[in-house]
């Protein structure tokens, strides 16, 4: 860390999105403060090569007290994020992607509200979409997951072990995240890897260590949607990805059930083919969004089940079918009423 310290950090972390950026920064330049505030904004280019630097080296120029430049040559957003935690100035910092559209009263409004909640470790808000083209008709709110949208209603909310709300770009207490040890580097987006986690990773990490964060519905801004992310293509991909990741977070909730198989959870295995078999039903009822919401949970599914499969066959354990009679007997062990969790 150097220079003076500021009260926020606009942590940007991007790759081969200078178009985006470009705007992003602007709105980021425009944020009022009231005098209430400094921030500045942290730009960690993670190893572009469309034009990413000169474009940032624009915007120095033109405001250099505010904007400032790092190169983190390690592919995925997680590495870029930990470099991005070790050199901000801000005691507060904001998860800014590439591609948001800022309204001039953004940071106001979250200062606003560590103000009304000075003990929370994050708060977050809407993110509503800035769609490139309409969106189809099966592409409704229950599928804004997949393109990094939320809207939790118009309530304040608290967040916390008790009501676990994955709240995007959220604004953090830099000194409770360094506390539980930053971004794991496993599950973030990379390249063409999508679905990444490690932003609900670290949340359940400081929900563990007692922190809360408020839902503020006030704290509002766009999000861009590209035409390439409203395809059936492009969601069963993410989901699948999504998957991949939750195998390697083995998030605790998620890893509870009566047997497991190849060291999946069984359920998996049961959620995917209910979803499979009912898809064509909310099809021939007219459901059209409900139909593909069942196969997006089959593309999860797949993903979780191919990652941990891999692994598994790694570690050179049982073969297909001691590891089938191994799964059956637990399944059969598990009674009714039993401590063992279930599927």
């Amino acid at each position: 860390m150097s220079g003076a310290a500021v009260d926020y950090t606009m942590l940007v972390c991007t790759y081969n999105r200078a178009g985006d950026l470009a705007e992003l920064l602007e709105t980021a330049l425009r944020q009022r403060t009231g005098g209430r505030f400094t921030y500045e904004v942290l730009v960690v280019d993670n190893n572009s090569t469309d034009g990413t630097r000169a474009l940032v080296q624009r915007f120095i120029a033109a405001a250099p007290e505010v904007i400032r430049y790092l190169f983190e040559p390690r592919q995925g957003k997680s590495n870029a994020l930990n470099t991005g935690l070790e050199a901000m100035r801000g005691r507060r910092y904001a998860i800014v992607d590439d591609d948001f559209v800022l309204p001039p009263d953004w940071l106001l409004r979250i200062d606003a509200g560590f103000g009304r909640h000075p003990a929370a470790a994050f708060v977050g808000g809407k993110v509503l979409p800035r769609w490139e083209s309409p969106p189809p008709e099966w592409l409704t709110p229950a599928h804004w997951s997949a393109l990094a949208l939320a809207d939790y209603g118009d309530a304040e909310l608290r967040v916390d072990a008790h009501r676990e709300l994955c709240l995007l770009a959220c604004t953090f207490d830099a000194e409770s995240v360094r506390a539980v040890g930053g971004y794991d580097s496993r599950l973030a987006v990379s390249g063409d890897r999508i679905g990444g986690v490690e932003d609900i990773e670290l949340l359940q990490r400081l929900w563990a260590a007692g922190c809360y964060g408020v839902y503020l519905p006030e704290v509002r801004f766009e999000h861009k949607v590209q035409s390439h992310r409203t395809t059936r293509a492009y969601h069963r991909r993410w989901h699948r990805g999504h998957g991949a990741s939750y195998a390697m977070m083995r998030d605790p909730a998620m890893e509870q059930s009566r047997a497991r198989l190849f060291d999946v959870p069984v359920h998996l295995y049961r959620d995917a083919v209910r979803s499979l078999f009912a898809a064509p039903l909310l099809r021939l009822k007219g459901d059209v969004p409900g139909a593909f919401a069942a196969m997006t949970r089959v593309a999860f599914a797949a993903g979780f089940i191919e990652a941990r499969r891999s692994e598994y066959g790694a570690t050179g354990r049982r073969g297909i079918f001691r590891e089938a009679v191994s799964a059956l007997s637990a399944l059969l062990r598990s009674r009714p009423g039993s401590s063992a969790p279930l599927a």
